[in-house]
């Protein structure tokens, strides 16, 4: 039976898990919180269930299907509290496997290390894992440009305001502002209205014919993604029944207060998002929720050693495989598409990891979805995409790097001061990056200001490598050199479990 492991138990994570299910594979599914869904569809804990959380998520239906189906099935081993915090190449059951269909495949997908238990608790289980395929889930986080100000307490991010209004019904404030670029906005706003924060605008950096070329070109390939516009609809329908006004090629360029957020200034901005001499107004505000997009999680592919395109998603063939054989992605890692995207992806992971081929009638439908879906994520990066003119928005003292409080002003200094053109030299000289979120918020703004600063990073290295992908206690990574951990053995598990 070929043992497959799935890191990740978002939209796509639990899609794999279902399709290698039916496949026949022997399944086991980690993810570092205690309850399934992922960003997407995070919900009440258990123990304060609510009759109505369909009303804040689209498919929520389906992720009980998908949550029913898996929980009750004895081949499958779900693991949350799991935090795989290192991927060591090669070496695992499946290092015989066919090398995969894209230019320099590797073999073996690895061998996989694991905590199980509280990420704040003590005696956390060690595991080991020495699966047949891996599939990778593990999504993605916000994208949050820096801002005078942005370090203010009640600035959030766009994910972590919608992940306290979904995941605890907390209203985060009485005048919130929404603000940054992307569809990401409109359910930002949406969830935050239905908990009772009180939303005084959402303004969309893009201006409309940014947006007009995003979305216009074309628009018959949108019919095929017509789920898309009654969701949209919806959206629309909500800002109107709760007055929410928005605009298009405007802007947060700095937030004001003392010991939290009292007011923020907006200025429309060109199609660079530099922001226009004159335009410049104050609103009162009592919290900010800004996003500019997402980033993919991408240090366990790294650690695995699969390939990045040069947009720096994983590179993956037809069926999902990437550049490492025996090694799968889905989701907001090779390209940020949605619910969708990611469900459809997972579909054709799951499948084809667990022995099937992506030609097979089963998954035609999902190979479908994913070529429509596909479209849709880059129109949507021509309509929202960052663009280059934001630093504009930055002065001397603003912070870049809030875990280490890294200036803009501090990052210009090194890099003029400096002939070095390597992104390692200029963070250890500048410690941007090397704080305890390890560059996971600052390092893709902090790679982009130092290469308009020198004209370009010279060693090919990124911030989004890290060796140790989650924290772990210098206790747990000693006690690993005197007693290894068990392996944990996926067949033997599914057995047992039936």
């Amino acid at each position: 039976m070929t043992e497959v492991l799935i890191i990740g138990a978002g939209p796509a994570g639990l899609a794999a898990a279902r399709a290698a299910r039916r496949r026949g594979a022997s399944v086991v599914v980690l993810d570092s919180s205690d309850q399934l869904g992922g960003q997407y569809w995070r919900h009440l804990p258990a123990e304060r269930p609510s009759a109505r959380e369909h009303t804040l998520h689209h498919h929520f239906r389906q992720f009980e299907a998908l949550s029913r189906e898996l929980d009750d099935d004895a081949g499958c081993r779900i693991l949350r509290n799991a935090q795989v915090w290192a991927i060591e190449q090669g070496g695992g059951s499946g290092a015989s496997a066919t090398a995969g269909t894209l230019p320099g495949a590797s073999a073996g997908p690895g061998t996989v290390h694991v905590l199980l238990g509280e990420p704040d608790g003590a005696n956390r289980e060690r595991l080991v894992f020495r699966p047949d395929r891996i599939v990778l889930a593990t999504g993605a986080h916000d994208r949050t440009l820096p801002f005078p100000g942005w370090d203010l307490p009640g600035v959030f991010t766009g994910g972590a305001a919608q992940a306290l209004a979904k995941g605890e019904r907390i209203v985060v404030g009485d005048r919130v502002v929404v603000a940054g670029a992307g569809p990401f906005l409109l359910p930002v706003a949406a969830a935050l209205a239905k908990t009772g924060s009180g939303v005084v605008g959402v303004f969309e950096a893009s201006g409309a014919p940014a947006l007009a070329r995003g979305w216009l070109p074309r628009p018959w390939q949108l019919v095929s993604a017509g789920g898309k516009a009654l969701e949209l609809a919806g959206y629309v329908a909500g800002q109107l029944r709760h007055r929410i006004p928005y605009s298009t090629g405007r802007a947060v360029v700095a937030a004001h207060g003392t010991d939290r957020v009292e007011a923020v200034t907006i200025a429309d901005v060109d199609a660079d998002w530099v922001p226009i001499p004159g335009t410049r107004r104050r609103i009162a505000a009592d919290a900010v929720c800004v996003s500019h997009g997402f980033t993919p999680r991408l240090e366990l592919a790294i650690a695995a050693g699969c390939a990045l395109s040069p947009e720096r998603f994983v590179t993956v063939d037809d069926g999902q495989q990437t550049t490492v054989a025996g090694v799968y992605a889905a989701g907001e890692i090779t390209g940020i598409g949605g619910v969708d995207l990611a469900l459809a992806e997972g579909e054709v992971a799951g499948h084809v990891a667990a022995g099937g081929a992506a030609s097979d009638p089963s998954v035609g439908g999902a190979v479908r979805r994913r070529r429509v879906f596909a479209s849709f994520a880059r129109r949507i990066e021509a309509a929202h995409g960052i663009r280059p003119g934001w630093p504009a928005m930055l002065e001397s003292d603003t912070i870049v790097c809030r875990c280490e409080e890294v200036t803009y002003g501090r990052l210009c200094r090194v890099a003029d001061s400096t002939a070095s053109r390597s992104l390692r030299a200029l963070k250890l000289s500048t410690r941007a990056g090397l704080g305890i979120c390890q560059g996971r918020i600052c390092g893709r703004s902090v790679e982009e200001l130092l290469q308009a600063r020198t004209g370009g990073l010279g060693d090919g290295s990124s911030t989004d490598r890290r060796p140790i992908a989650a924290p772990i206690r210098l206790g747990e990574l000693a006690a690993g050199t005197t007693a290894h951990p068990d392996t944990y053995d996926l067949a033997d598990e599914a057995k047992g479990t039936q």
